[in-house]
């Protein structure tokens, strides 16, 4: 690109800070700030406007599983878009989606077969939560509409899935929100309620509460539970071994559905393309989205099993659902190349391979006097940080803000680390590196983490 070619970008930083609403952020931040400009990606790093190198820590927001700069899939979209650029899933098909459907159930455990396509994690959560509803009236159980969901849980933005969400914070301004939603313990073992408890004792502890709150709510009004195989908010919580093969069970005693919450968690984060698999589970639904293009195209989904479509397969049933871009043929087209590097490059096997040396590079920072937890599986980690490692003492709100908002956020950015510091539950910094990544960003991660974390522990 010639200067006359390339873009203004102290211009576009202008034209950002004065018309581009950005997700989650304090707009007040760039009120006399540049906003920071990326503009390109390759592999496991990102650069920004200035030409500065970062290694991307967090698969920008734990969807580039394949990595940065695939060809192959800027290559589907651009033939797919020169065939069949648009047309919807209603009453109609066209092939990709067909051929997508098809290969995600042939992944899916049991007799997940059913695919409804979405544009996004939120909507696919929503379409589930809508389904539940259905399928009971549809099988004379109108009662059972509510749902539970874990502390802390994030499971979307629509008002549906907003309000399944377990963070109050992110749902104060938008209340009242659709009623019937409830919340249940999370499996941070690090937060047990009794030191005392062994993790396979906690595990039970916890899945017992969902059967408790389906008791007090009344087994006739309760429709699903809503799960991430790795719960993301509050920092990569892992579920201890049993605990979902006990929900299961649970579920079955209380016809309730059991919905497995797989837009971070899926196409190869874990090292399987469903939590499911990972832990030996077969939920009812499966929600996914972001690893499903590796971000290149949006596309989501609800994974249903046979069970839930028989209703909707006689006389005039419908499921009185639809989204303008559900299925849309580029995406569907990227999502099948996605699967076939995958496949090619046996991603799933590589974390699997790689997910305990990733872990051993995260370990090393437990020296560190701010460093209470690590804790994960595969490629997403969290590290808890604490204001006194004894007595696992956590930060105040003011002193929070101080820590992630005031110094690591951009510390960590700007000692080349993407990554995220988060305090929807207690202070942590999430980790989640593309699916291609091996022992040198593992290192660079750590020695970033390091010298950051030391400087954060000097402050406080």
């Amino acid at each position: 690109m010639s200067d006359l070619q390339s873009p203004d970008y102290e211009k576009l930083s202008g034209a950002a800070r004065d018309h581009l609403w950005m997700h989650f952020t304090r707009l007040s931040s760039y009120q006399k700030a540049d906003v920071p400009m990326i503009v390109r990606g390759d592999g496991c790093y990102i650069w920004d406007s200035a030409g500065r190198r970062y290694l991307d820590g967090l698969s920008a927001l734990f969807v580039v599983q394949t990595g940065h700069g695939r060809q192959e899939l800027a290559e589907a979209a651009a033939k797919q878009a020169g065939e069949l650029a648009y047309f919807p899933i209603w009453s109609y098909a066209h092939p990709k989606a067909v051929e997508l459907a098809a290969r995600l159930a042939e992944l899916s455990p049991g007799d997940l077969n059913r695919v409804f396509f979405t544009t996004g994690g939120s909507e696919a959560v929503e379409s589930a939560w809508k389904l539940a509803r259905s399928y009971f009236k549809r099988t004379g159980k109108p009662t059972k509409t509510k749902v539970l969901s874990r502390h802390i849980a994030y499971h979307g933005t629509s008002m549906g899935a907003l309000s399944i969400t377990g963070i109050p914070a992110l749902k104060q301004d938008f209340e009242p929100l659709v009623p019937s939603t409830f919340r249940v313990p999370n499996t941070n073992y690090y937060r047990r309620p009794d030191e005392r408890m062994s993790l396979e004792e906690f595990g039970v502890w916890a899945a017992d509460r969902i059967a408790e709150a389906i008791e007090f709510e009344g087994p006739d009004t309760v429709a699903a539970v809503f799960l991430e195989p790795v719960q993301n908010a509050g920092g990569c919580f892992p579920p201890p071994p049993g605990y979902f093969q006990r929900v299961r069970e649970i579920c079955d005693r209380y016809d309730v559905l059991m919905v497995s919450d797989d837009v971070i968690s899926g196409f190869g984060r874990l090292g399987e393309y469903f939590g499911g698999r990972r832990y030996g589970y077969t939920p009812d639904i499966i929600t996914v989205a972001k690893g499903l293009t590796s971000g290149y195209v949006p596309l989501g989904a609800m994974i249903a099993s046979e069970r839930l479509a028989e209703p909707f397969l006689e006389g005039t049933n419908w499921f009185a659902h639809g989204i303008t871009y559900g299925g849309h043929p580029v995406g569907s087209a990227v999502a099948l190349a996605n699967l076939d590097i995958m496949e090619r490059e046996n991603l799933n096997q590589h974390v699997r391979d790689n997910s305990a040396l990733f872990r051993s590079y995260l370990d090393r920072l437990t020296d560190l006097p701010i460093v209470g937890d690590v804790r994960g599986d595969g490629y997403f980690f969290g590290l808890e940080l604490v204001k006194d490692k004894a007595t696992k003492e956590t930060f105040n709100e003011e002193e929070s803000e101080r820590l992630l908002r005031g110094f690591l956020s951009s510390a960590l950015f700007e000692a080349g680390l993407y990554c995220r510091a988060d305090d929807r539950g207690d202070p942590v910094i999430q980790l989640a590196p593309p699916l291609i990544a091996g022992e040198q960003q593992f290192a660079e991660i750590e020695q970033i983490l390091r010298t950051v974390l030391t400087e954060a522990g000097n402050r406080l």
